[in-house]
């Protein structure tokens, strides 16, 4: 059956375009959801019009997704999961649960498929995952895996505090043997001031 596009339908065309597709998608989903529309002679005038309001929506969609990434980018999301005394989570957490805490945060549904998560999640800590809004824009996050029965900023600073006192530890050290040097060479001197 040849239909004319309305608008946009990822992967297969766009607003404006005349096209042949099989009977049943054209029947079964592109009419009934307004995708599409039969080419009759009527449609195949309209042409023009069709592509002009599709490039407006892209344009308009394109916009929206940048503020949209604005809004997102360089935020924290928080997910509380259970985990062992090692850190390693029951369970994992997953895209979909990153796109929920996402789409809470920002009032609009962002789809799971667009979370760019190698694998999914299985230690508590901070991590950095990549959000596809669109083809052409993209934000960067920080999901923070705590455990459960803390606070996400309860658990942060513990975490900081962990690091700062194993930092500590290490510059302590290196004092101690700054100290040992400098005694060293003080002795050196000695000798040679006693002479």
């Amino acid at each position: 059956m040849k239909v004319v596009f309305l608008q946009d339908v990822a992967g297969v065309a766009q607003g404006g375009d005349v096209k042949e597709v099989k009977n049943g998608f054209a029947r079964n989903y592109l009419i009934p959801k307004q995708f599409a529309v039969p080419a009759t002679h009527n449609a195949l005038q309209r042409v023009k019009q069709y592509a002009e309001q599709a490039e407006k929506n892209r344009l308009r969609l394109l916009q929206d997704m940048r503020e949209l990434s604005e809004t997102l980018n360089g935020k924290r999301i928080d997910v509380e999961m259970r985990a062992g005394a090692s850190g390693q989570l029951y369970g994992s957490v997953t895209n979909a649960i990153i796109a929920d805490k996402l789409s809470e945060m920002a009032d609009r549904d962002i789809d799971r498929r667009g979370i760019e998560v190698e694998e999914p999640i299985r230690q508590l800590g901070s991590f950095d995952v990549s959000v596809r809004l669109h083809s052409e824009v993209q934000a960067q996050i920080e999901v923070l895996v705590y455990p459960t029965g803390t606070t996400a900023d309860a658990w942060l600073q513990s975490l900081e505090e962990a690091e700062a006192a194993a930092n500590g530890e290490g510059e302590g050290e290196s004092d101690d043997a700054a100290d040992a040097v400098n005694v060293a060479d003080s002795e050196e001197e000695n000798p040679s001031d006693a002479s």
